[in-house]
């Protein structure tokens, strides 16, 4: 493990206030988060990554989303059908779509931003560019995301995660945030170029493809010297980055350029 690793796995678990369940499976639930005092009008759901394997679930991410929540942000911290347990492509894609549906308070209005980590920053970019646009939501937010499949999976990223996740040498150009056609909502993409397990190439390949769709608004953001966890892990100087993504700079700290 990497001391990035250690600092985000290391972090105590914080348990939500609450779970919604969206449909059968253990797996299609979504943990809540809400904010203790006012409430800062922003809704966010967060989708964990893992590439895509069951031996990976929501929880290294709850100290995340207890973190945005403190700042007054509405957190549904999402699971979905992975490898190993139901998952793959488009079952998993198809969870996350129903999981966006998720009430937080139901009598409120909050502007609605998908953020994803790595194999959920995938996810967070196909929903971002699908033929029906994701539920509510006005942004995507993709920290190291897995953005090239077909890059990723030359690489064999994580011994060949992408052959699991499509099943085998099955080759799906809608599984693909570089072959799925433009943005039809605001992204940000926050890549660390010292990423080693996804490389920041593979964002540099999507922001790419992204520039031959006009109209499209797609940001990409290299963080230099960051790795693949600091951005999601409260505290560390990269986690500032998210939270201008997010609209709120953390007071006092410096933002990767």
């Amino acid at each position: 493990m990497t001391a990035e690793e250690d600092a985000l796995f290391g972090l105590p678990y914080v348990p939500p206030d609450a779970t919604v369940s969206y449909g059968q499976h253990p797996s299609q639930v979504v943990d809540l988060h809400l904010p203790s005092g006012p409430a800062a009008g922003v809704r966010v759901t967060l989708l964990h990554g893992g590439f895509w394997r069951e031996a990976y679930d929501r929880r290294h991410l709850a100290p995340l989303a207890a973190a945005l929540a403190a700042q007054g942000r509405e957190v549904a911290l999402a699971e979905y059908r992975r490898v190993g347990a139901g998952g793959g492509w488009p079952q998993t894609l198809d969870d996350v779509m129903r999981a966006l549906g998720v009430r937080v308070r139901p009598s409120r209005r909050a502007r609605h931003i998908l953020v994803g980590h790595s194999a959920g920053g995938h996810l967070a970019l196909c929903a971002a560019s699908g033929i029906v646009r994701p539920p509510g939501v006005e942004a995507v937010v993709a920290v190291a995301p897995v953005a090239d499949l077909a890059r990723a999976r030359q690489l064999r990223l994580s011994e060949g995660a992408v052959d699991d996740f499509l099943g085998g040498g099955q080759h799906y150009p809608q599984a693909d945030p570089v072959l799925r056609g433009p943005a039809r909502i605001p992204v940000t993409v926050l890549h660390g170029d010292a990423d080693a397990d996804v490389p920041v190439a593979l964002s540099r390949s999507y922001a790419a493809a992204a520039m031959r769709h006009p109209g499209a608004e797609v940001t990409l953001e290299i963080l230099p010297g960051v790795g693949h966890y600091a951005p999601v892990t409260p505290g560390t100087t990269a986690y500032a980055a998210l939270l201008a993504a997010l609209g709120t700079p953390s007071p006092g700290a410096a933002r990767p350029s």
